[in-house]
Order: C-alpha cells, then sequence, then structure tokens
C-alpha cells in the first residue's frame, strides 16, 4: 500500500531556491509531496504559477505567509488540511551586506526578524504537531557564513550563525520525539536577489562611514563579491536538488553543505582551531593580494585547485 503524501511548508517560494524547490518537489514522480509553497506577497505568485505547470492545485498550492507576522502564520496554517506539516522548509530570508557604521540598528534587527526569528516563529508554529504525531523533518536554509565569518557581511552572517547553534540545540531534544533537523548550508547562489543586493550595495551612501573603509567595502570587496559568484556560484535549481536529497533522506543529516568549490575556503577554518588562520588569509587576500584572490577564484572555477584540503 502506497503511503500518504507529506505535506511539505516551505517560505519563501517568489523566486530563488524557494521557487525551485518547491516545483522540484511538486513533480515528484513518485508524488511523495503535496507542498504548501509560500511568500509574502501573493502578487509575486504569477512565476511560481507558471513553473509549477500541471502541478498546480494538484501537488502544490500557493499560500501568503509573512514569517514576521504571527497571525499571518497561523492562517496559513489552519488552511493547511489537518494542519499538519511533516517536512517546514525554512527559506525565506533577506541579506545585507556593507560597512557596519553605516548600517542603522533597526535595519540589523529587520534582517534577524526575518532570518532569525522567521524562522523560530515558525517551528514554534507547527512543532506541536510534529511533537504529538512522534514524526517530522525541518529543514534550514542556512549558509557556509553561518559556520564562517565574511567580511561586509557581519549582520546577515550573525543572523545564520544564531541559527545554526539555535536548531543544533533543539536537535537534541527532538530526536526523543523522532523529529529531524537539517541544516542546509550553500555557498554563493546565483539568483537575482543576490545580484540586486549587490548593486543596490554599491551605490548606497552609508552615512557615519570613514572614506577609507567606504573605499576597502567599494573597490576590494565588491568586484571580489562579484567574482565569487561568477565562479563559484551555484544555480538555485542545483541547490535545490542537494535540499530534495536532504528530504528524502532515509537518515537526515543535521548538516549538508552543497558547494564542493567552497570547501578549501571552509578547510581554512578547520586547519586552525584558534581562528587566527583563517583571519589572517583572509585579510590578506581581500586587503594585501586582491591579484592571488581573483586567481585563486578562477582557479576554482575551473577545477584546478582540489575540492578538498585535509588537516595535517
Amino acid at each position: 500500500m502506497a503511503s500518504l503524501p507529506r505535506t511539505v511548508l516551505i517560505s519563501g517560494c517568489s523566486s530563488g531556491l524557494g521557487l525551485e524547490l518547491a516545483v522540484q518537489l511538486a513533480r515528484d514522480p513518485r508524488k511523495r509531496y503535496q507542498v504548501v509553497a509560500t511568500m509574502r506577497d501573493l502578487r509575486k505568485r504569477e512565476t511560481l504559477e507558471a513553473a509549477a505547470g500541471e502541478a498546480l492545485g494538484k501537488t502544490l498550492t500557493v499560500a501568503q505567509l509573512d514569517v514576521c507576522d504571527d497571525d499571518s502564520v497561523a492562517r496559513c496554517l489552519s488552511h493547511i488540511e489537518g494542519g499538519d506539516v511533516d517536512v517546514l522548509v525554512n527559506n525565506a530570508g533577506t541579506g545585507l551586506v556593507g560597512p557596519l557604521e553605516g548600517l542603522s540598528i533597526a535595519t540589523m534587527q529587520s534582517v534577524f526578524d526575518t532570518n532569525f526569528f522567521g524562522a523560530v516563529r515558525l517551528v514554534k508554529a507547527v512543532l506541536p504537531g510534529m511533537k504529538r504525531r512522534r514524526k517530522g523533518h525541518i529543514v534550514v536554509v542556512s549558509s557556509v557564513m553561518g559556520l564562517q565569518g565574511v567580511t561586509f557581511n557581519d549582520v546577515y552572517a550573525a543572523s545564520k550563525f544564531a541559527l545554526e547553534g539555535f536548531f543544533e540545540s533543539l536537535a537534541i531534544q527532538l530526536l526523543q520525539f523522532n523529529i529531524s533537523i537539517s541544516l542546509v548550508e550553500p555557498g554563493p547562489v546565483a539568483t537575482d536577489f543576490e545580484g540586486k543586493l549587490l548593486a543596490q550595495a554599491s551605490v548606497a551612501e552609508f552615512p557615519g562611514t570613514d572614506p577609507e573603509t567606504l573605499g576597502y567595502f567599494r573597490d576590494l570587496y565588491l568586484p571580489a563579491s562579484c567574482q565569487l559568484f561568477r565562479s563559484m556560484g551555484q544555480s538555485p535549481r542545483d541547490v535545490a536538488k542537494a535540499i530534495v536529497k536532504v528530504i528524502g533522506a532515509t537518515r537526515p543529516p543535521l548538516r549538508r553543505q552543497t558547494n564542493t568549490r567552497y570547501v578549501p575556503l571552509m578547510a581554512l577554518r578547520d586547519l586552525d582551531p584558534s581562528g587566527r588562520l583563517y583571519v589572517r588569509i583572509a585579510h590578506r587576500l581581500l586587503f594585501r593580494w586582491p591579484r592571488t584572490l581573483h586567481f585563486s577564484l578562477r582557479c576554482l572555477a575551473c577545477g584546478c585547485l582540489p575540492n578538498r584540503v585535509r588537516p595535517r
């Protein structure tokens, strides 16, 4: 007897990774999933609906959900048959780059409201049902910046570090209820969202920032970041495929990085537990050896550098 499809609730599906993931799950040839693809603004639903094709209204439904609003979360769950969510994918997020002095506290708080508290709000809403049924899977779209800080991404990295600590802690408790947690950690993902973020940052004023720091941001960081996305960026489709595998796994991993090209950069942190090696090399590559950085990114893109670096 075939098992009933699992209900999958995904936040942030108006574009990019969320849209691609929703469509891939809804088009699963074994029809294992009933996808509730959500977004804050339903006026942006047309692209998702077009991509869903014949799955729309069958294995995929579109719903309004603002992860920063308790009432919106409650309304969304009330429209799910039985109110039960088998798989929750916390994908909604927002980015922020720039010199710290030029960012307001309110802007920083808004990043945490979406990236961290938005995810926590959804988990609090679905957790009672998962505990009652003694089954469930919570998937969190984190980032390699939840494991490794990147200059001029201080606040965004902090919000992802917060997710990593919160959900690793929660995972220990939830094993008792047969509920799995998976933190998916992409590197750069080439989306319109990322392109617009960097474009806006390139013309932003960042009041209160000293000219030297502003020069570093515009003349060194932004060009390097654009090249990083060109050289190492994954497509939303490839990252979504990795998440589909995590959701379908018999024993889901706690953590799953999606981009093997990013492994050498992550390995710098593991080689020296004190953290000094990563900070010093990252500093020198950006501020003292920018040509070496550009050359290294080109090598990573073409695969002439090894994907794995082993600790001594």
